[in-house]
């Protein structure tokens, strides 16, 4: 559990048939999509600025330095910020502030993926030694598939604790030594190739930044442009993004939060990283945004504007993931999972990088809305094997968010019983079969 909120690290869970959710659409006309999962009425309550508002400062009494939240319900919107945005000066926390979303770096990648997938230029169900053969020249790379990939299924393991050897003794040494450093793509697959394999290809999920830095790859080769610019390009202009970027150094350009590490109460008090080369995350997990241009990200992906129906039916092809107690977190598709709430499902993706954590959660119809972000990461303890124990403040972001995407909406859709939600609910994930 050592690396989940690192970008999330990794974790698994034995994979069975798919969790119900859109039909494979694989060889099926377009006109027989399954239609998206229920979802609540937009705009059944509108948004309730002062329960909001009392939330977020909840989160903060909690011990949460600062966070910013961006809601949206229908034409109604809100934004709001608590707490300090550093806390040496006290500068408040603010809502518009750039910040790093770590893993929904990977939505953007998995739907210029399903964008070539749609031009011909990429199958799905192709091994990833037939676009990557140099890197993947054995029975590994005919095994693994571009899906396995985009679902974590793959059995690849994460290269994070390779990158950084100091995090297995939870010691930020190596944070700390190496935050201007450049490291190539195909070194950290190289990282990744050599950490131990979490399964056969397709035997479970199991969540591995490797697999989406191999996704740039593959993204590069088919489209014979870089990454960044093609994601840029096709993605976050095509979706009237203004304020998301790949960063090209270690800083973060425009109004930010300072970002706090506290390494699972190793490292009192908590240290800044938002000064730090992001070169080691790339396609897992190195964009630069808010909370406004997440929340339009997902609407304009959920409603068609970056893929077509079928390509999105295939990004909500899920398999379950599981916290220790057996008890469905999330269902993972292809670089986004749902989520069940008392008034439905929701589907967006969480981040965290070193200090800063984020999460965007959107109804089917992109209706219903919030995306947040703050800046002190694993704020937990960790219990005796290893994993972190809820704390008040992931309760507080629990309310938060239940408060954003349901108010006071009396239960709808086919959202399932099961255990309380955990915000960035990768973190809780379970490890081994």
């Amino acid at each position: 559990m050592l690396t989940l909120g690192l970008l999330q690290g990794p974790a698994t869970a034995m994979l069975p048939s798919p969790s119900p959710g859109p039909a494979d659409m694989t060889g099926v006309p377009l006109a027989a999509a399954a239609p998206p999962a229920a979802t609540p009425p937009a705009s059944a309550t509108g948004v309730a600025p002062a329960n909001l508002r009392a939330t977020l400062d909840a989160v903060h009494a909690a011990g949460m330095y600062g966070i910013f939240s961006s809601v949206r319900d229908g034409d109604r919107r809100w934004s709001g910020a608590s707490g300090v945005a550093d806390t040496a000066t006290g500068r408040p926390a603010a809502s518009g502030m750039r910040t790093r979303v770590g893993s929904i770096t990977k939505t953007f990648v998995a739907t210029a993926i399903l964008q070539q997938v749609e031009r011909g230029r990429v199958v799905l169900d192709a091994p990833i030694g037939t676009y990557l053969p140099d890197l993947f020249p054995g029975q590994r790379g005919r095994q693994v598939t571009v899906r396995m990939l985009l679902n974590h299924t793959s059995g690849i393991g994460d290269y994070v604790v390779n990158a950084f050897p100091s995090l297995a003794d939870l010691s930020p040494a190596d944070l700390d030594r190496e935050r201007f450093r450049k490291v190539r793509p195909e070194q950290l697959v190289a990282w990744g190739l050599a950490a131990p394999p979490t399964g056969d290809p397709g035997e479970r999920w199991s969540y591995s930044n490797t697999n989406y830095v191999i996704a740039g790859l593959l993204l590069e080769k088919v489209t014979g442009t870089k990454a960044e610019e093609y994601i840029t390009r096709e993605v976050i202009r095509k979706a009237g993004l203004k304020h998301t970027y790949f960063p090209t150094g270690p800083y973060v350009h425009g109004a930010h939060p300072r970002m706090y590490e506290s390494l699972y109460q190793h490292v009192n008090p908590p240290r800044d990283y938002s000064v730090f080369d992001m070169s080691w995350a790339w396609t897992a997990g190195a964009l630069v945004s808010t909370t406004d241009d997440l929340n339009r990200f997902y609407r304009t992906l959920l409603t068609g504007g970056l893929v077509n129906r079928l390509s999105l039916a295939q990004m909500q092809q899920t398999v379950p993931v599981k916290d220790p107690d057996g008890d469905v977190l999330m269902k993972y598709g292809l670089g986004i999972y749902s989520v069940n709430l008392p008034c439905g499902t929701f589907w967006g993706h969480d981040g965290a990088v070193f200090g800063a954590g984020t999460q965007a959660l959107s109804s089917a119809d992109g209706g219903r809305q919030v995306a947040f972000g703050f800046n002190l990461m694993k704020y937990q303890r960790l219990d005796a094997d290893g994993a972190p124990l809820p704390d008040p403040i992931d309760s507080a972001l629990g309310a938060h968010v239940i408060q954003a995407l349901c108010g006071t909406q009396s239960p709808t859709g086919p959202a399932e019983p099961g255990p309380p939600l955990r915000p960035l609910p990768l973190r809780f994930a379970r490890t081994g079969p």
